[in-house]
């Protein structure tokens, strides 16, 4: 039986998109299960519920210790947002296995882990949304295993819709482009990416947020799965 309110887990919990997504659940009535590395030290507003603890995805019994933490065995998880990433830029000249197992098993390990830990806590009518990245879809230079991973999560998001569909679990993703977001802030390139997305901007982080809030829900999108959505501006169109 679904509870009231569902619950959504939401991995990279403490900024950018993660917190964008956390903070629009728990005003749209949510519980949101937040984890991150770091501490969630920001108080969010709502008639939803926020827990919070950390965790690292790299590691499916970190991720099992802190759902285990956060929601009672009898407990239901309606939605699991995998937002946690990480993008140090990498070349054939530069790139160092650390750097390799790190990107990948943050980005593509880690989701496969939390779905794995939320699955018991899953049932008919439950959601994922997966984070790609425009990169999974479009070369950036300098991003050579990023863009790799993001592409490896678009391949996850189709494999693990099949496997679930049995179970009524729905396995979606959306593939962001530029978002101003405090990591993307730090490289000093929004201002010129800007300038090359045809709707002449880059995305806020509640923009997204508003996706995985559509893709989480039952209403728009309840004979979808397996589609990996581009938020890019235009920059990426595809056929």
């Amino acid at each position: 039986m679904r509870q009231t309110p569902p619950t959504i887990l939401v991995t990279g919990a403490a900024s950018g998109m993660g917190l964008a997504t956390t903070e629009l659940f728990v005003t749209e009535g949510w519980t949101v299960l937040a984890l991150d590395l770091a501490p969630l030290e920001r108080t969010v507003e709502g008639p939803g519920e926020l827990r919070s603890t950390t965790a690292d995805v790299r590691s499916r019994a970190s991720v099992e210790r802190a759902i285990g933490s956060l929601l009672p065995p009898e407990g239901r998880i309606d939605a699991v947002a995998n937002i946690a990433g990480v993008y140090p830029p990498t070349n054939l000249s530069s790139y160092d296995e650390q750097t390799y197992r790190c990107i990948f098993d943050v980005n593509v390990l880690g989701v496969v882990n939390v779905i794995a830990a939320a699955r018991p806590y899953m049932g008919r009518g439950s959601t994922v949304v997966n984070f790609a990245s425009v990169d999974a879809f479009e070369v950036s230079p300098g991003q050579l295993f990023y863009g790799a991973s993001k592409a490896a999560v678009v391949i996850l998001t189709k494999s693990l819709a099949l496997e679930l569909a049995p179970e009524g679990i729905r396995v979606n993703g959306v593939a962001p482009g530029w978002v101003e977001t405090p990591g993307n802030a730090v490289t000093g390139r929004m201002a010129e990416a800007a300038k090359g997305i045809p709707l002449g901007r880059v995305a806020q982080p509640a923009e997204i947020a508003d996706w995985v809030l559509l893709l989480a829900g039952q209403r728009h999108t309840s004979f979808m799965t397996g589609e990996t959505i581009t938020l890019s501006g235009g920059t990426v169109i595809r056929q």
